[in-house]
This record gives C-alpha cells, sequence and structure tokens, in this order.
C-alpha cells in the first residue's frame, strides 16, 4: 500500500479540524462525527483544546483510503501556536491547506504558504464553508491565483477529454503531453504536484461532508510513493508527555528501519544499536523502549517502524524538535519565533518549583527559551502572544500544580555584528588552563548562529576542538549592547591551545564563553555592534476613506508599506513595521474603523532597531558588571590565578591573534 504523511494547515476558524474529522469519518476509521466547538473531535483530546474550541498541539491519525494509507499531522491554527506547526512542516510529504470560503486569503494563510514553500513540501488546498453566504467559487479561486500563482487549478470536478490546458501552460513536458495526446496523464500530474509547480484545489463543506470524497480520492491519485534510502534516520518533529508522565519523542523515520528495544544516538552517522561515533561530549546512548503509533488519543504498539513511519518514542530523554537522528542533520534555525519576552511570576510557590516545571515545557518546546536571570534573580520565558501566556498559566496549573503570573511582555531584542573580529578567552587558575580564540562572522540577515573550526589538529586536537564547538552550541550567548542574544553570526575556532597535565573539559568552556565575549566587546569599541529588532508583516484592510489614516500610523510607526490596493469599498495595505510600535495598533484600527477594519500581523523577520540609542539608554546594560557572562580572562603568576580586563588579554595571551600570525 502506498503511504504519505499528510499535514493538515489553516488560518485560526477555517475549520482545519473540521475536515480531519471528516477525512476519518469518511475513510472509515471513526463512526461518528466530533465537532470542535462542542468538544468532542476526535484529534482535539487535551481538556484545554475541548474547552476552547482550537488545536494547540499537533495530533497524529491514521487514514486508509483505497491504496493510500495517510499518516495524518493535524496541526495548531492559532499563530501563537505557528512554531508547533512549523516543526511539523519537515516531516511532511504532502500538505492540505485550508482555506476558509467566507474570509477568503487571510494574512496568516500566506505566512503558511510561504513556509510550504521554503519546507518545499507539495500541497493540495482545500477551500472549506463553501456552504455559507459569501463563499463565490469563481472569485476564490482567481484569488488563489492571483496570491499563489496559476497552479492552483480546480481539480474537484473530472475534466473532459482536451480540458487540461491550464495545467499544460504550467509545464513544457505537460504541454508536450498535451499537444500529443490532448491530455495530461497522472504520471505527469503526479510530478508537477511533487515539484510545486502544480496545487490541486477542491471546494466544499467539511462539516456537512460535501468535497471531502473528492479531496480523498485526489489524494490517492496525484500522491507519489516515496522512496527512502537504506540507511537509517530520522526527524525528530515534538516531544511531549503523556498522562502518565512518559516522556515521548514523535519522529518520522527517513530511512532503513527502527526495530524497538534499539539503542540510539547522537553521534554522527548513527544507526540503531551501532553507538561506536557516539564518544564526544554530549552524546548520548538510549534505548527505544516502545515505539507507540497513535490515531487520535489513543496507540498501538508496534515492533518496527519503517522509512515512512511517524512514531513516538519512549525512554529517550535527550532529544529535542529539529534533532536528526542518524544520516539526518539537526534543521536549522525556524523561521517562526517569539517576539515578546516574561518575567514569570511564581506567587507563593518556590521559584526553583516554577523553574522546573517551566523547563519541562522547554523541553517540548525549545522556542520558549526558559532561563534564569541569576543577576535579576528570575525566570524569563519568550512567548508568541497572550493566547499562548494563557495556555502556558493553565498547563502550569494542570500538570504541575503551580499557580503563577506574567509580567508585563517586553520586546525581544537581538544583537550581531556588522563586521569580523576575533574574541579571546584564557582561563588558567592553579592547575587548570585553556585558551580559545573565536572568529566571529556577520552573516546574512535571518541565518541565526552557525558555527565551524578553522584550526589545524597538529595545534590543538580534534576533541578539543570538537568539545568547544559544543561549548559554543549549548549557551545562550548575549550581546554588550543590551544583553540581548546574539544572532545571525559564524562563530569558528580559529587556534586553541591545552595543557597536557592541568587542561580539564571545563576549562575550555570558560575559556570558549569569554573568547565569544571579549570579541564582542571588541567589536563595541569599534562601533560594529548593532541591535535588531522584531518587525510585523502586516495586512490591513480598512473602509476607502481611512486610507490616509492608516498610511500616516504606520509612518509615525516607523513602517513601510507598498502601493494600496482596492477591493471594492475597501483598501487593502501591506508592508512592514516595528513589533513595538504595531504590538496594540489592532485595538486602534477597531476604534477608528468603527469594526470595519481588519489587521493581521504575522512575524516578518528581525532587522536593524528603528531607536537603537533609545532602547540601549534605557536597559542600561553594563557588560563588564554581568559576572555570569565576563569578558575578561584569568591567567596564572607564581602559583596563583589573577583576572585581567578584556581589553588588556592580547597582551598576556598566549597564542597570536589570526591578523596578526
Amino acid at each position: 500500500m502506498k503511504q504519505a504523511v499528510v499535514g493538515i494547515l489553516a488560518h485560526v476558524d477555517a475549520g482545519k479540524t473540521t475536515l480531519s474529522e471528516a477525512m476519518l469519518y469518511r475513510s472509515g476509521e471513526i463512526r461518528s462525527l466530533g465537532r470542535v466547538d462542542h468538544g468532542d473531535a476526535f484529534l482535539d483530546t487535551d481538556d484545554m483544546e475541548k474547552r476552547r474550541g482550537i488545536t494547540i498541539f499537533s495530533k497524529q491519525a491514521i487514514v486508509e483510503h483505497g491504496g493510500l494509507r495517510i499518516n495524518l499531522l493535524d496541526t495548531p491554527g492559532h499563530v501563537d501556536f505557528s512554531a508547533e506547526m512549523e516543526r511539523t512542516l519537515r516531516v511532511l510529504d504532502y500538505a492540505i491547506l485550508v482555506v476558509s470560503g467566507p474570509d477568503g486569503v487571510q494574512g496568516y494563510t500566506e505566512t503558511l504558504w510561504r513556509l510550504l514553500e521554503r519546507y518545499r513540501v507539495p500541497t493540495f488546498v482545500f477551500v472549506n464553508k463553501m456552504d455559507a453566504v459569501g463563499a463565490d467559487h469563481d472569485a476564490l479561486l482567481a484569488r488563489l491565483q492571483r496570491r499563489f500563482g496559476e497552479g492552483c487549478v480546480d481539480f474537484g470536478v473530472e475534466p473532459g477529454p482536451g480540458e487540461r490546458e491550464d495545467v499544460a501552460l504550467l509545464d513544457e513536458a505537460a504541454m508536450d503531453d498535451y499537444l500529443d495526446g490532448g491530455m495530461v496523464g497522472d504520471d505527469r500530474l503526479r510530478s508537477m504536484i511533487a515539484a510545486r509547480r502544480l496545487f490541486p484545489c477542491y471546494f466544499g463543506s467539511a462539516l456537512k461532508l460535501d468535497g471531502v470524497d473528492g479531496l480523498l480520492d485526489g489524494l490517492e491519485r496525484y500522491t507519489r510513493r516515496i522512496e527512502y534510502p537504506e540507511r537509517f534516520g530520522a526527524r525528530v518533529f515534538n516531544i511531549s508527555h503523556d498522562r502518565q508522565g512518559n516522556r515521548l519523542t514523535w519522529l518520522k523515520v527517513t530511512g532503513g528501519r527502527l526495530p524497538v528495544k534499539s539503542w540510539l544516538t547522537n553521534g554522527d552517522d548513527a544507526q540503531p544499536d551501532n553507538v561506536a561515533a557516539a564518544t564526544g561530549q554530549g552524546a548520548w546512548r538510549e534505548k527505544a523502549d516502545q515505539l507507540r503509533v497513535y490515531s487520535g488519543a489513543k496507540f498501538t504498539l508496534t515492533d518496527m517502524a519503517r522509512a515512512g513511519d511517524i512514531c513516538a518514542v519512549t525512554g529517550l530523554t535527550r532529544t529535542f524538535p529539529g534533532e536528526g537522528l542518524g544520516c539526518e542533520p539537526d534543521a536549522g534555525e525556524p523561521v517562526l519565533e517569539p517576539v515578546l519576552t516574561y518575567t514569570v511570576l511564581p506567587g507563593d510557590h518556590d521559584p526553583h518549583k516554577a523553574l522546573v516545571a517551566l523547563r519541562e515545557l522547554g523541553d517540548e518546546d525549545p522556542l520558549l527559551h526558559v532561563a534564569w536571570d541569576g543577576r535579576l534573580q528570575e525566570i524569563r520565558v519568550q512567548l508568541m502572544g497572550a493566547v499562548q501566556l494563557e495556555i502556558v498559566q493553565q498547563m502550569m496549573h494542570d500538570r504541575f500544580g503551580l499557580d503563577v503570573r506574567f509580567g508585563p511582555g517586553g520586546i525581544l531584542y537581538k544583537e550581531t555584528i556588522v563586521a569580523p573580529v576575533e574574541g579571546v578567552g584564557h582561563f588558567e587558575p592553579l592547575r587548570h588552563y585553556a585558551e580559545a580564540h573565536i572568529l566571529l562572522e556577520p552573516t546574512r540577515e535571518g541565518s541565526g548562529l552557525s558555527f565551524a573550526t578553522d584550526c589545524d589538529e597538529d595545534v590543538l586536537d580534534r576533541n578539543w576542538q570538537r568539545l568547544i564547538l559544543t561549548h559554543l552550541r549549548e549557551k545562550e550567548h548575549l550581546g554588550v549592547l543590551t544583553g540581548s542574544p546574539i544572532t545571525d553570526m559564524r562563530l569558528t575556532l580559529v587556534n586553541g591551545r591545552a595543557h597536557l597535565k592541568h587542561t580539564e573539559g571545563g576549562d575550555f568552556r570558560q575559556a570558549t564563553y569569554r573568547a565569544v565575549r571579549q570579541g564582542l566587546m571588541r567589536a563595541r569599541e569599534r562601533g560594529d555592534c548593532r541591535l535588531l529588532e522584531p518587525w510585523y508583516r502586516f495586512r490591513l484592510e480598512t473602509p476607502q476613506d481611512m486610507l490616509g489614516r492608516a498610511m500616516a500610523d504606520v509612518q509615525r510607526m516607523s513602517g513601510d508599506f507598498g502601493q494600496p490596493r482596492t477591493d471594492g469599498e475597501r483598501a487593502v495595505l501591506e508592508g512592514t513595521a516595528p513589533v513595538s510600535e504595531m504590538r496594540d495598533y489592532a485595538m486602534d484600527v477597531n476604534a477608528y474603523t468603527h469594526g470595519q477594519g481588519h489587521i493581521v500581523c504575522t512575524f516578518g523577520g528581525y532587522h536593524p532597531c528603528h531607536n537603537a540609542e533609545t532602547v540601549i539608554e534605557q536597559a542600561a546594560y553594563d557588560p563588564e558588571s554581568d559576572l555570569e557572562n565576563t569578558p575578561d580572562s584569568v591567567f596564572c603568576a607564581h602559583g596563583a590565578g589573577y583576572p585581567v580586563s578584556w581589553d588588556d588579554v592580547e597582551s598576556h595571551m598566549h597564542l597570536p591573534l589570526r591578523e596578526k600570525r
């Protein structure tokens, strides 16, 4: 039987879970239709999901239709849980993008489309709620083609002979087939869909089961049989805990097979039961105790997961979402990330208990970035918005019995550099020794952090080099302007020295951390540090007579926008603006348009801060007083260690800078 992993994505309230329910019902997997608003949907199994009527966590179900077995993944639709949705994209073979007929293509729908494009996921489109007032088939198809391209073609009606000219125009080989035989064959259609040149569209009402059979038939007919390598590989896309507290690692096997009770490791090119490579620092070796195949809240145990299978594995305690196992590399930086940071107020509870509980939630969602600020004695988390904040509060109460509150949210700034700089860290208290030279180089906007080594093994042994790279990756390094995390840099080990007798692993941790900070201080001294802030990408719809007010507001907020468009009596303005200026603007829009305006904001990346001097001044951050992130080094003389200020390290260091060699 052909098998595919298919994800369902949509803007909130488009009917995504209802469509999942309908697919399960029409394929015979469930006997009665549940309703999201009734709290009895098959896939919304969490109590909070039932209460709120929204999907918060990705869920798996098995759908068999004809000769196709679908591993169906229902993803969250609310923008506050978009990070959970994005993690799922890496394991999809195909996606179903659900569009609401009455609402049309929303701003967040476009964000989903861009993500599907980035991850190269072949996509089917289901336009839902076509039975609602205002849903116009021809207008919606035209809008899909304007927004997403001419590849959006209505596949809901079987074409007659010679009626696939619209598809033939999309691809040269398809046109040759059409001219030669008067039709485009299924094999050609399957290859065009897989290459994202063609996006079959289906129209209907999931609640009334209209159009659902056509979609299922289309998935069976137009999906390809996926070929996987023999070599073992797997992608981790989610971490969760069951009701008994067992930690579940959700993964897709992308090559070979995974037998139950296998030993797994994060070592390079690791195979199940082969852990010879896992000898470096930070490597782990753990047994896959159970392999669970879920469908809704229930699961069955399996002895073997084969390539293409989705399963939840127990027994693994150190995996993380985005991790690659076997021949699979780790995932890169996500596109969607939190832009707000909150202080946790534990109330009457022990802050340590709150920190432990939050770290368990952070294990499931690494983008929470749970951190203890020793300087201020505070717990901090990063969140997408108010709805996610409420969910975290509820989870702390339900799972851990802790009632916590959050301080007012602040903007999550980041820092980078605009020119290369070499940092030096030396750590040599009595009977310890390590020196590390780290080259910091700016990389393209939005690239995050990358790590490399360019150091001869005759100078520093490979094991020490691997250890330094581990220390570079393990810590969230802070900038020296506001103490915000650094980004958009490549950190390269270019020189280092160990002592045969006195060097221990922790020595290089200290030297590495100090080298990064010393390099940032050198960059600040040269004026090469830059403060970055998150920007929104927005789509604002207003009555035409309010357009002037909207444009003036965006300019006042230091934003920019393209040429306004008109759609009947409404005007559409699209552009970007700083989150700090636009985060509460939706209420203003509602007020001055008397409820007739609508704005959708999505994360648009980090760009230079529009008021950097003001933010830096208000932060009043002193990097030299931040003892947990010191840029200074420690040297040894006369049997005792002594500190050396960052700006004097070069006169004491034992190895030359690359620029002076």
